[in-house]
Formats: structure tokens, C-alpha cells, sequence
């Protein structure tokens, strides 16, 4: 191990005598003979790590910091841990804190500010002790602040203690300094890879990448692009897209590693410490330029400096404050760009092994920095390993992933412990769902949306009231950008997967629906099923994006023995019209009109049946009212008819169809009909009207007219590139059909799909070509399929097409210059145009006045 900086006592392992700077690498002997495995620095004093699980420390001992009474440059084992084995250490200003093997946290020195998490602010305690607020939980990560501390379970808690004066805690406003460990609630439901402590502020760090940081921002060491504190965890938005991996803190500045080497600085800068050829603060992270071209694999801050290890050259660059010797370039003044630290340097003995001076080389392991000192491990040339990779994860040191291990671990328990499912089931009803926040700090934290639906008791029905219908309302609660974040994860899921979350919410809505009765306060049950609802409505809306399943998937047929649609329609109209107020029953129930695409073709034609009966009854009523009116003020001659009379003659049933339908408002169009054939006396109880309109429509799609081609090979019907009549035939057509429907008369209209596509404004395709002419259809799709290089020569086809009309051949075209374009391979996918644009304007008109009312 070599080191260099300054020692108040003098170097470890040196001698009393060489006290204060030491400006350049020199070996540290003080345990030659055994392994250590990691130092940390704080203000004045040092702690080693040993791999057998024992610590020493040397240094000042002012506060109890060195947890023995011996004051000094000769590191001394702390003899109350060594019945502990030991795996981490870290340091703060004038404290420590030593993780054991099973993950129970120690701490001693200075705590009159809480740092020791002993819920005292004893002035200093100098013998460890064991933090016993963590003692339930397994520590994995601990990093050190001059004043705080940080502490990362494995189950995902994040914990933070000491001085609060500038936010460092993250616990939000108002909260003062901590003697005891608390929950950093506001990051929970984010996997972290890391948590570390500079002197006043901290950073957290995803899984994914996300930065988090808080506290002093006094010079920007937030990355935030200002210098003001923050006082809870906030998204270091500019890092976002760096893939950062590792993280590394001074006391006013900070540095970050990306995944592909890149070292970003930012905060104070006024010794050269950002390493950007400047002596200015920086707000914002900013890569060190004189490092690019370098794949740098490990980075560490000290008080004002910072060091970078290039493996590819082995060697490490040191900037900042060197004015007690801490760069090691054998100088003592400030460096503000990447300096090499001098002695001789590798990163694994294959880039020596050419080298007859190889044994002068230190091969080095990790480097370490802390207060105004640097350490590196280095390993012999004969027994060396690589180097450490800060980019590479240890699995150890993070939060466990939910992966396919892990669920059968689960699985394994729950069937081993009875108890199991009702700890888990107490936990998700009490804490984990109605804590899920509305405005998530980070997308990381949203994946528990997609996680939760599989847990097994969310797909019990016992457990629809306390879980399912909480879970769907903390969905619903979300902010504008994280729930379109949850819909774009929707929209990339598998069927399977979005199929199970269509049918649980199915299942909720049946479960309140016939339970609806033992609901003994309403609006609970109004409150759950508007939320299943709208959650399958959320549903519904990506499912129109991604068509991840058939729009009858959420078809819910039961639904027409359960509700009374003619009331639930009623209910619907009414509060559509502004009439809500007038009856607490219906300002307060729930319509499931409103959610139109649960319901099958039964529950809409009944719908349809009762939206046309009551649009009927108010049409009447309206008429009545009139003729009431016109009595009163003795007009008879200008009352109405409460019903749509149609007078036609059988050998002029089109001409006098137009007559009558063109002397009538929209209003009349709604009234009842009744169909008088000139000449003849039956009475139309229904009967007249449905002959009335079997022989219109017949008559209009006869073929001599022309307005519709018939397809021999489909039996279907499309509109003709020509023909003799006035649009406003089409337009009769549509009101027969709207009159039709609205009067309960099912007529038969042959049109393929691509006409209710039309409808829609959705594009029809090939398929719906090989729906109306499979001749065609086929045709065009073999001239996809073929696989080879000569679709000119084979196929002999330019973009035209010939139509007969009464005897006569035209050619279309299908593009703009069709006749000269010849199909070749590349372009046989062309978009094209419609043959005829009339047949557009025809179905528009077609279906604008299909139901005029």
C-alpha cells in the first residue's frame, strides 16, 4: 500500500519523524505482512480495513475517533470489534462507522450532532457500539458525511442521520438534526446501487442510472444548475442520459463515472478540483475534456481533490487542491487539470511482463481518498489480480432484483410458512399501497406498478376490496407524466401479460357488481367500481394505440344480467344533460353507459333500443306540448304530428321517399315512424314500416342505377367509380338506414369491414381488399411475397389499373404519373390513391346522414 497527503501525526507506518506533508507515493508498511482491504480518511485521522475482518486506526483521537487510547501515527487495532469480522468501513469528519459480516452497523467518535445514530448527542463515544434502531435490518452500504450519515438495507429502506443544517438528510422541510436512524421516504420504491455523503450533501444512485441529490448547494455540487440547498432527494436531470455508475464526493464538489468511462465534475472548483483548466465553480456536471479519450475505471475525492485510474495506461491522474501534498505529483500546488501522480504504475502485470524493470511497478488494486490523503492497495507482480472496476456492480452492496431466482425463493416460503400470506397481505394493505406516491421520484420507482398485479392474492377475489381496487386507485392518482410513463409500459408489455391485467379488472367490476347489495354505505361501492372502470378504461386507450389484444377482450357479457341497462342508460342521459343536481341518486351513481366498451352487442343494441325510445317519448312530447300551445292560442291549422308520416306510392317509391324525407327537420326524424302506402288502408303497426323499408333499399341498390358495384366472388357490395344519380341518393340511403335502425328494423346491407373502418376514420388495408374481391386481394399479395429480383419482368404491371363502365375500359391511376412508373421491387409497397375520389365523397355522405339525429 502507498500513501500521501497530509498526517497530522505523521505517515502510518513511517515514523514519528516524517510528520505533515508528504508529496509524493511512498509505501506504507505498517501491516506488510497482511492484506488490507480498504482505508477510510476523516479530518485527521485514518481506518484500515484488514481482510480478515479486523480495523485499526492512527490519527488524531480528540473525540474518541479512534476507538482505542492510543493517539498516534501507528494504526492499532480497535480491540471492541474484534469479535466482529468486519466488511466496510467509512469516515466522516470526527467519526466512524464499521459494517459487520451480518450486516449490523457499528459507530464511535464524535456525535454531538446525532452522527452516531445512538439517539444520543453524547460530545463523543470512544469505544463502538452497535447501532441498535438498524439492528432488524441487514446494512448493505454505509458512506459518511463531515456531519451525517447515510445507510442502505437490503430490503430497499434507505436510512439517514446527524446534522440537518442544510437539508444533508433528505427528510424534507422543517426536520432538524437526527440522533437516531430515519427513513428517506421519498426515494422508496427506487433500487439503489448507491448512496454516498460529501461534506453537507448526498446523492443517490439507481440501479437504472438515476442520480438523486440533496443538501448544501452552495457551489453547485448538486448538479442542479443553481447553488440552492434541497432539502429532499431531487433528479440530477442533466446526468440522465450518461449511464452513471459510480459516485464520489468532496466536501463541496462531486465527481460521477459513466459505464463507458467518462468522469463528470461539478461544484466548488476554486483549487482545481472539477479538473476543466479552471479555478470556477460549476453548476452543472461537466466532463473533464482531458480525460476524454481514456476509459477511466475508478475515481475517488478527497476534501478539495481528485483522482482518476486509467487501466488501459495505467496510470492515475490526480487535480485540485495540492498544498499539502495530496496529488502525490511531488509538488505542492494547485492542479486544475487531469496530472499524472508520480511512481511507476499498472493496472495487471500482462502490461509488464516485457519489462525487465518490471519489479519496480506497483500494480495497482484500489485506490482510496479522504480529508487531505490518498491511499492505493497495490499487489505484488507474482501473485497480482486486475485491477477493481468501480463500473462493475458487486451484487452484495445493492438492493436484491426481483428476478426469476428470487420468486421462487418466495414461492418456496410461502409454502413452507402458513403465515406468510397474511404478513405479506398486512404489509401491501397498510403500508406498501397507500404509501405508492402520485408524483414518483423517478421512473425506477414505478416499476412496483407493473410488479404488484403479479403478486397471487392481487388475483383473489377476497382480496379485490383491500388490494386490487387500492392498487388501481394509486394508478389513477398519478401525475400527468408518470401515468403516460405507465402507459407507454403498457404499451410494450406482452399480450399475456396486459391480458392479466384486462381480466382482474373485469373480475373486480363483476365482484361489485353482484355484490352491489351488501354494500351498506354507497358511495364505497360507487368509489371501487369507478376506479376498476377507469382502470380498464386507462387500459382501453393504450390497447387503441398498440392493439395488444381484440377490442372484445374487454367485453364484459355478464353485464346484461346484472344491470338494468334501460336504467343505467337513463341515469346516464340525465346527468349527460345537466340534470345531475336534481336527484342525489343520480349525482352520486355510477353509469356504466359511460364505459361503452365493456359492453357486447346485446348490451349495445339494447342501449341503442333505449337512447331510440327515449329520444322517441321527448320527440312526442315535444310535439304534444307544441299542439297544446297552438289550442291555447286557437291556431289548430299549425299543429304537428307526434309521429314521422311518410306518404308514398308503390310505383314511385324512391322519388316520393326523397319528396318526404326532404320536406322534414331532424327533429321529425326522431319521432316515431308510420308508413302510408297511397291507395292502400292497412294500418302500420310495424309491418308497413319494415316492407317500406325492404323495398326502398332494394330498390336503391338495384345495379341499373349504378351507385353500387356488386362482387360476385364475396357477395358484397361497394360504392361504384361512377354513376347517373344525384348524391343526395346517397344521402337517402343513409337516413333509411338511420331511420331503420332508430325505428328497431334490422336491414341487410352487404358491405364489407372497410366501410365501418371508413366509418372510423380508420385505414382499411389489403386484408380488407381480399375481403371484398379475394381475386384481387391475392393477386396483389402474391406480388408481395415474390422473392425475387425480377417483379419487373415477371409481373409486367405499371400504377394503373382498367375499370369497365357500361362496355367502355378507362384506365385509373394509382399515383400521380401512374401510367409511367413501372412495379419493380422496391417500390410495390407504395402508398396509393383511391381509383375514384368520388367514393370517398359518397361514403362520407353515406355515412353523415346515416343517423342524422
Amino acid at each position: 500500500m502507498l500513501c500521501w497527503g497530509y498526517w497530522s501525526l505523521g505517515q502510518p507506518g513511517i515514523g514519528t519523524n516524517l510528520q505533515g506533508i508528504v508529496a509524493e507515493p511512498q509505501v506504507c508498511g505498517f501491516i506488510s505482512d497482511r492484506s488490507v482491504k480498504e482505508v477510510a480518511c476523516g479530518g485527521n485521522h485514518s481506518v484500515f480495513l484488514l481482510e480478515d475482518g479486523e480495523v485499526y486506526t492512527c490519527g488524531l483521537n480528540t473525540k474518541g475517533q479512534l476507538g482505542h487510547e492510543r493517539e498516534g501515527n501507528k494504526p492499532e487495532q480497535i480491540g471492541a470489534l474484534a469479535d466482529q469480522h468486519i466488511i466496510h468501513v467509512a469516515c466522516g469528519e470526527s467519526h466512524n462507522l464499521a459494517l459487520s459480516d451480518r450486516g449490523q452497523l457499528f459507530s464511535w467518535g464524535a456525535g454531538s450532532d446525532g452522527q452516531l445514530g445512538l439517539m444520543t448527542t453524547e460530545d463523543s463515544v470512544a469505544v463502538p457500539r452497535l447501532i441498535q434502531k438498524l439492528n432488524q435490518q441487514t446494512i448493505l452500504q454505509v458512506s459518511c458525511g463531515n456531519w451525517h450519515c447515510l445507510a442502505l438495507a437490503a430490503d430497499g429502506q434507505f436510512f439517514t442521520w446527524g446534522k440537518n443544517s442544510h437539508g444533508q438528510l433528505g427528510l424534507g422541510k422543517e426536520f432538524p438534526s437526527q440522533a437516531s436512524p430515519q427513513r428517506v421516504r421519498s426515494l422508496e420504491g427506487i433500487p439503489l446501487a448507491q448512496v454516498v455523503a460529501g461534506g453537507a450533501h448526498s446523492f443517490a444512485l439507481s440501479l437504472s442510472g438515476a442520480v438523486f441529490g440533496w443538501g448544501m448547494n452552495n457551489a453547485g455540487q448538486l448538479g442542479l444548475s443553481d447553488e440552492k440547498d434541497r432539502e429532499s432527494p431531487c433528479h440530477v436531470k442533466l446526468l440522465r442520459t450518461q449511464k452513471v455508475v459510480y459516485i464520489s464526493c468532496g466536501e463541496e464538489h462531486t465527481a460521477v463515472l459513466t459505464k463507458s468511462g467518462g468522469v463528470f465534475t461539478f461544484g466548488a472548483g476554486s483549487c482545481g478540483q472539477l479538473g476543466h483548466d479552471s479555478m470556477n465553480d460549476e453548476v452543472n456536471p461537466r466532463r473533464v475534456l482531458e480525460l476524454m479519450g481514456s476509459e477511466v475505471t475508478q475515481i475517488a475525492c478527497g476534501r478539495q481533490h481528485t483522482l482518476a485510474f486509467v487501466p488501459s495506461s495505467g496510470l492515475i491522474y490526480a487535480f485540485g487542491c495540492g498544498a499539502r501534498g495530496q496529488l502525490g505529483t511531488g509538488h505542492t500546488c494547485n492542479v486544475k487539470c487531469p496530472s499524472p501522480v508520480k511512481g511507476y504504475w499498472a493496472a495487471h502485470s500482462g502490461q509488464l511482463s516485457a519489462r525487465a524493470d518490471r519489479f519496480k511497478y506497483h500494480i495497482v488494486k484500489q485506490i482510496f481518498s479522504g480529508g487531505d490523503q490518498t491511499f492505493v492497495l497495490c499487489s505484488k507482480y507474482e501473485n497480482s489480480s486486475p485491477a477493481v472496476d468501480f463500473r462493475t456492480m458487486n451484487q452484495a452492496h445493492y438492493t436484491s432484483l426481483i428476478n426469476d431466482e428470487t420468486i421462487a425463493v418466495w414461492r418456496q416460503k410461502l409454502s413452507e410458512h402458513s403465515n406468510a400470506n397474511t404478513i405479506i397481505l398486512n404489509s401491501f394493505e397498510s403500508c406498501l399501497i397507500p404509501q405508492l406516491s402520485s408524483s414518483p421520484p423517478d421512473v425506477e420507482a414505478m416499476r412496483i406498478y407493473l410488479i404488484l398485479p403479479e403478486f397471487p392474492l392481487l388475483q383473489d377475489s377476497k382480496y379485490y376490496i383491500t388490494l386490487t381496487i387500492p392498487l388501481a386507485m394509486a394508478i389513477l392518482r398519478l401525475d400527468t407524466n408518470p401515468s403516460k410513463v405507465l402507459d407507454n409500459w403498457w404499451s410494450q408489455v406482452c399480450p399475456k401479460y396486459f391480458m392479466k391485467l384486462i381480466n382482474l379488472y373485469k373480475g373486480a367490476v363483476l365482484y361489485l357488481l353482484r355484490g352491489r347489495k351488501t354494500f351498506l354505505i354507497p358511495v364505497l361501492f360507487n368509489n371501487y367500481i369507478t376506479a376498476a372502470l377507469k382502470l380498464l378504461e386507462k387500459l382501453y386507450k393504450v390497447n387503441l394505440k398498440v392493439k395488444h389484444v381484440e377490442y372484445d377482450a374487454f367485453y364484459i357479457p355478464e353485464i346484461s344480467s346484472l344491470v338494468d341497462i334501460q336504467e343505467d342508460y337513463l341515469m346516464w342521459f340525465l346527468h349527460q344533460a345537466g340534470m345531475k343536481a336534481r336527484s342525489s341518486i343520480i349525482q352520486d351513481a355510477v353509469t356504466l353507459c359511460s364505459y361503452p366498451f365493456i359492453f357486447d352487442a346485446q348490451a349495445k343494441t339494447k342501449m341503442l333500443q333505449t337512447d331510440a325510445e327515449l329520444q322517441m317519448q321527448v320527440a312526442v312530447n315535444g310535439a304534444n306540448l307544441q299542439n297544446v300551445f297552438m289550442l291555447l292560442t286557437l291556431e289548430p291549422l299549425l299543429a304537428r304530428s307526434p309521429f314521422l308520416v311518410l306518404h308514398v306510392r308503390r310505383n314511385n317509391l324512391v322519388g316520393d321517399a326523397l319528396r318526404e324525407l326532404s320536406i322534414h327537420s331532424d327533429i321529425d326524424l326522431k319521432k316515431p315512424l308510420k308508413v302510408i302506402f297511397d291507395g292502400e288502408e292497412a294500418v302500420d303497426a310495424g309491418g308497413v314500416t319494415k316492407e317500406f323499408f325492404l323495398l326502398l333499399l332494394k330498390e336503391l341498390l338495384n345495379p341499373i342505377y349504378g351507385m353500387f358495384t356488386y362482387y360476385q366472388d364475396s357477395h358484397l357490395l361497394w360504392f361504384s367509380d361512377t354513376c347517373f344519380v344525384e348524391h343526395n341518393w346517397f344521402h337517402l340511403i343513409g337516413i333509411t338506414c338511420g331511420l331503420a335502425i332508430y325505428n328497431s328494423t334490422v336491414v341487410d346491407l352487404h358491405f364489407p369491414l372497410a366501410l365501418y373502418k371508413k366509418l372510423l376514420n380508420v385505414k382499411p388495408g389489403l386484408e380488407d381488399l381480399k375481403e371484398l374481391s379475394p381475386t384481387e386481394g391475392r393477386s396483389l399479395q402474391e406480388l408481395l411475397d415474390y422473392p425475387g429480383e425480377d417483379v419487373e419482368e415477371t409481373f409486367c404491371l405499371n400504377f394503373t389499373i382498367c375499370r369497365e363502365s357500361y362496355g367502355v375500359i378507362e384506365q385509373k391511376k394509382l399515383i400521380p404519373g401512374g401510367d409511367k412508373v413501372t412495379v419493380c421491387k422496391d417500390n410495390r409497397q407504395r402508398e396509393l390513391l383511391c381509383p375514384a375520389c368520388t367514393v370517398s365523397i359518397r361514403v362520407l355522405q353515406f355515412y353523415m346522414c346515416m343517423l342524422p339525429f
